[in-house]
């Protein structure tokens, strides 16, 4: 029996959906409450939103983060209605503990498709996940890997390699 894999998009949270710690918002190094005011990273709900019926749903949000952020990442979602606004099932969401799990996340889940803001991260996918962006980068120091400065640039190359 053939296995067919459908196209999956994987997603990483902190600063590609959640606007990272620094000098005007901050997240990991906030409390609980000042957390939920972290804004969202400019029209990443919106995009996130169009790109979930490109993949039929198959949209996965896979991080590394420990068990106190991992909580607080999905209290954000719901505060922000993530969800809702953009369509991705509340079930599809994977932490890990180190940054080198999530290749093998997107292995498990048929990732075809990755959005993260670390190059160390990426480059170990080669070989797993075929599209690859570096997201708030105008440049990649490394093959095959795209940059995308924001969400407009990121939506743009994903539907362009998905053929839309």
């Amino acid at each position: 029996m053939l296995l067919v894999m459908e196209p999956t998009l994987g997603i990483d949270i902190g600063r590609v959906i959640i606007h990272g710690d620094g000098p005007d918002t901050s997240f990991i190094g906030a409390t609980d409450d000042e957390a939920m005011r972290a804004p969202e990273m400019a029209g990443a709900l919106e995009a996130i939103g169009r790109l979930v019926p490109l993949f039929d749903g198959h949209v996965w949000l896979v991080s590394k983060c420990g068990p106190r952020i991992a909580e607080r990442s999905l209290r954000w979602l719901d505060h922000h209605r993530f969800w809702e606004t953009t369509g991705v099932a509340r079930e599809r969401v994977r932490f890990c503990r180190q940054r080198k799990e999530k290749a093998g996340i997107c292995r498990e889940l048929g990732i075809g498709w990755f959005v993260d803001d670390r190059l160390d991260v990426l480059v170990p996918m080669e070989g797993v996940v075929r599209h690859r962006f570096l997201f708030g980068a105008s440049y990649a120091a490394a093959p095959a890997v795209y940059p995308v400065p924001d969400w407009t640039t990121a939506e743009a190359c994903i539907r362009a390699t998905r053929g839309a």
